[in-house]
């Protein structure tokens, strides 16, 4: 397959309009792209118009598993007159194509699935299976990749690789994510006699003053370096002269090893529990999401393996880094079978979600010789 035809798979993917949604759409064109090189694809359904895709080639019969993932979805474009290009035209301009999905993830999704194509239709022999993995609804919730580990899709893997973008280099470690709503139950009346009430907007604002300093004996990651919180959405009252009965807020933790997601979630219990000993106090704290951190090991031949064939398609030397996001990788990794994963990636991490985005199709063309020969070498 030549550069044009791999661009040219790019750009009708990120012709796809998947904003938070729709993934069958990519899911039913990415399987017929499968079957025109000799590859079955499986649809596995999370809700109407929301389909995750697994396809696998190589032995069938062996227990060595290592898989390429990349998510289906991608968040929203904002307002398209901001763009210089119509969001989902996948323009190029020189070596720059722009588009939502360009760099976060349809460049990695595209060129994990070109190495699919390539290898199947070079008929390269596989000492064990290669597994795509898509999923749908990553950026809200990575509903799709807890669905596939709960079925087991993780529990025989050897090595994933996750094709978020990295810029060509390789994240071994990334925060998680953990996503959490409090409610604050009042009592409305009057303004004007506000004593006979339970303003539930400065019930909630102590919440938000205790949060801040809630996790200042947290310890620092050697790896990831400090946990990270932030109140982040706030809603209360209706009108002015009335003394608001309900009010909530939304909050964001990215947790590190050291001060888990279990550790967290109690330490949000203890303020609420501490608060809830107040008079007036009713304060109620809902969980959303709770995505936990990963870390692979420098020097795991994994790692290794992706770098010495990086610097080499490169012809620089690849930086391993870690990110402060959080991929489908904390949703795999709850299998109880235990397997590296790395994220590695075309495009810019600050690329991702910005308006205009795009990415470097020199820099996506290298990614996809360095997934072929990742996998063809894993599975040597």
């Amino acid at each position: 397959m030549d550069d044009s035809e791999q661009i040219k798979i790019l750009q009708q993917l990120i012709q796809i309009n998947s904003v938070n949604g729709n993934e069958a759409k990519v899911a039913t064109y990415l399987q017929k792209l499968f079957a025109t090189h000799g590859i079955t694809a499986k649809q596995i359904p999370y809700a109407d118009g929301r389909s995750n895709l697994v396809a696998e080639i190589g032995d069938s019969a062996s227990d060595k598993v290592f898989s390429l993932s990349g998510h289906l979805d991608t968040v929203a474009t904002g307002d398209p007159d901001d763009w210089k290009f119509d969001p989902f035209s996948a323009h190029i301009e020189g070596r720059r194509l722009y588009g939502r999905g360009a760099a976060d993830m349809k460049s990695g999704l595209a060129a994990m699935v070109i190495t699919f194509l390539t290898l199947a239709d070079q008929k390269t022999p596989l000492n064990g299976r290669l597994r795509f993995i898509g999923t749908v609804g990553e950026e809200n919730g990575a509903m799709g990749s807890r669905m596939l580990t709960e079925q087991g899709l993780a529990d025989d893997l050897s090595a994933m690789v996750i094709g978020e973008p990295t810029g060509g280099n390789i994240v071994y470690a990334h925060n998680g994510s953990l996503n959490y709503h409090v409610y604050s139950q009042g009592l409305g009346v009057h303004s004007s006699m506000p004593e006979k009430g339970i303003n539930a907007v400065t019930n909630l604002a102590k919440f938000i003053t205790a949060e801040a300093t809630a996790f200042d004996d947290a310890p620092v990651s050697p790896e990831l370096g400090p946990l990270v919180h932030s109140v982040t959405v706030f809603n209360g009252g209706e009108q002015v002269n009335s003394i608001p009965a309900k009010a909530e807020l939304q909050g964001n933790i990215r947790p590190i090893p050291e001060f888990d997601n279990t550790a967290v979630i109690q330490r949000l219990n203890d303020v609420v529990d501490h608060l809830n000993q107040e008079k007036d106090e009713h304060l109620t704290l809902h969980v959303d999401y709770s995505f936990k951190p990963i870390i692979s090991r420098q020097d795991s031949p994994l790692v290794q393996l992706t770098k010495k064939i990086a610097d080499q398609e490169f012809g620089r030397d690849t930086q391993l880094q870690v990110i402060h996001g959080a991929t489908d990788a904390s949703e795999f990794t709850k299998s109880t079978n235990d397997f590296p994963v790395i994220v590695y990636g075309a495009g810019e991490w600050n690329e991702a979600h910005a308006t205009n985005e795009f990415v470097d199709l020199d820099q996506f063309l290298h990614v996809q010789h360095v997934y072929q020969r990742l996998a063809q070498e894993f599975l040597a």
